[in-house]
């Protein structure tokens, strides 16, 4: 399976929300407050891609849209992959490429925010390399202002 990187484009929008929002319950039910849980409808995800797309690099296999990292300074904000494409390498290509992106940005080190709860993507991460850096509340940006989940910094040296 080949796996093709590339900036984000507007055509993108669909896919991305589609894979956002699919892959957002799996890791936040549960390990957010029921408030955000709320507010993250369906259309929400629809909403808010098209202000992120110059931050989101696609994982392209084949013509589909597998999943895709979204990178801002030295934050790796949001990193999904297609649920038919788990397990198959792509997270790990846009992780790679997230950490070039940061080096890119003048970072030395890059760093992600997993909700407390989250035991499988702390566990993927941590096999990645990442270094869990402890606990904090991560601000979720809302229409009425953040919302604090409780998670952990993870970071890693790019």
């Amino acid at each position: 399976m080949t796996i093709t990187l590339r900036a984000a484009v507007a055509a993108d929008a669909h896919a991305v929300a589609s894979i956002w929002y699919g892959g957002w319950g799996d890791g936040h039910f549960g390990n957010v407050p029921d408030e955000l849980v709320e507010i993250r409808t369906k259309e929400s995800f629809w909403d808010r891609v098209p202000a992120k797309i110059p931050d989101t690099t696609v994982a392209l296999v084949g013509d589909e849209v597998a999943g895709f990292v979204m990178v801002v300074a030295d934050e790796v904000e949001q990193v999904y992959v297609s649920g038919e494409h788990r397990g198959s390498g792509v997270a790990d290509a846009l992780l790679a490429d997230a950490a070039r992106q940061v080096k890119e940005n003048g970072h030395d080190q890059a760093w992600l925010a997993v909700a407390a709860g989250n035991a499988r993507a702390r566990r993927f991460y941590e096999r990645a390399g990442w270094t869990e850096n402890g606990a904090f509340d991560y601000p979720a940006v809302t229409d009425d202002g953040p919302i604090p989940v409780a998670c952990h910094r993870y970071v890693r040296k790019v």
